[in-house]
């Protein structure tokens, strides 16, 4: 007896899944690129009947125009500090005695060098510092500029695949200066503008702008380039996407810590032969701009490549699915049925005619 293999018709699923889906067929290359960013907008604030015009140079940070910046949405403000001697805020630096206070030692939390003198008018260690001190426990609400919602920024990001020598930039195809000055970035309607309204761009990252721009945040912008080359170059074009970093929307008020985002500077000047300075305490919004790209084309070597893995991958599964069917399963006798078919050789068929005739009760005939 011989048995004979059934031929199985297995669907190359695996191979259409590399070759199509994972473009199997195309090689890639990682992207470089730079950013260049502009700023646009006006801001009005009036503190204690002072009244002030806020442009670009005063509250972008810094001001060179670089893929991660900050625009400053709200401010403390302590004018005409001075170093010399004053006592530490009602909250910080506590006493009850001058023993209390440790002469020229610093504590982590304070504004300056302790004198070693408590001052009984505020229940505070006098300190050597920038004076007054600054009182920063009182966040303005609402935020100082809340106009800032309305200012613009312009994102200019150029990127090239050197390994295909192609070179792109987000102001594609349609996209010229008549058009920049009327459009702004719509999800549906101008997905390509390169121009964003500050408040969609917090909106789009699911915060509240008052909220944010209270106490300061972070958002990253990503700039997302998938280009298939086969295609005209026209469809290769950037995508745009928002994520707010500082903290999540679901946590609940009472567990954040360290919320927001802020930073202090000061301008210096003379007065009268002494040097003086204005500290700003600013809170803001911190945007990072990040690039991604990736560039695929046809290619003859990682095509031939997905094919011969391809076939490799089915021969293989082919010897261990039969082994496992054969010899281990419970049920291996019925699949080595269904595997095989048996047929009679040729040889035995003279045997089979002899035996007929024998039980038909004649021989065969001699020559």
């Amino acid at each position: 007896m011989r048995r004979v293999g059934r031929s199985s018709a297995a669907q190359p699923r695996g191979s259409r899944w590399v070759f199509l889906y994972e473009k199997g067929y195309q090689s890639t290359g990682s992207a470089v690129s730079s950013v260049l960013t502009k700023m646009k907008g006006v801001g009005f604030t009036r503190v204690n009947g002072t009244e002030r015009v806020w442009d670009v140079a005063d509250y972008v940070f810094p001001e060179q125009g670089d893929s991660s910046f900050v625009i400053m949405t709200n401010y403390i403000m302590t004018e005409g500090q001075r170093q010399g001697t004053c006592p530490e805020p009602s909250d910080q630096g506590l006493c009850k005695s001058d023993r209390d206070c440790d002469e020229g030692k610093f504590k982590r939390t304070g504004h300056g060098q302790m004198t070693g003198k408590c001052v009984n008018e505020t229940g505070t260690c006098e300190v050597f510092a920038w004076c007054p001190i600054e009182h920063d426990r009182e966040i303005p609400n609402p935020p100082l500029l809340m106009s800032s919602e309305n200012y613009t920024l312009f994102i200019k990001n150029s990127i090239t695949f050197p390994q295909f020598q192609v070179f792109r930039s987000n102001l594609v195809e349609g996209i010229d200066n008549k058009y920049l000055k009327s459009c702004i970035y719509n999800e549906e309607k101008d997905r390509y503008c390169p121009i964003f309204r500050l408040g969609d761009i917090v909106k789009l990252a699911n915060f509240e702008f008052s909220a944010i721009a209270r106490e300061g945040g972070t958002i990253g912008i990503i700039i997302s380039w998938e280009c298939n080359l086969d295609l005209p170059i026209k469809y290769c074009r950037p995508e745009y996407q928002f994520h707010g970093l500082y903290r999540s929307v679901e946590e609940e008020e009472s567990a954040k810590a360290s919320v927001g985002y802020n930073f202090r500077y000061a301008k210096y000047y003379m007065e009268g032969g002494v040097e003086k300075r204005t500290l700003i305490k600013v809170f803001g919004i911190r945007l990072d701009i990040t690039v991604r790209g990736e560039a695929r084309k046809f290619d003859i070597i990682p095509t031939l490549t997905a094919i011969g893995s391809g076939v490799g991958i089915f021969g293989v599964a082919t010897v261990v699915c039969d082994l496992v069917l054969l010899h281990v399963l419970p049920k291996k006798n019925l699949y080595k049925n269904m595997k095989f078919k048996y047929t009679v050789s040729q040889e035995e068929e003279p045997v089979l005619h002899s035996d007929r005739m024998k039980k038909n009760g004649s021989s065969p005939s001699e020559d």
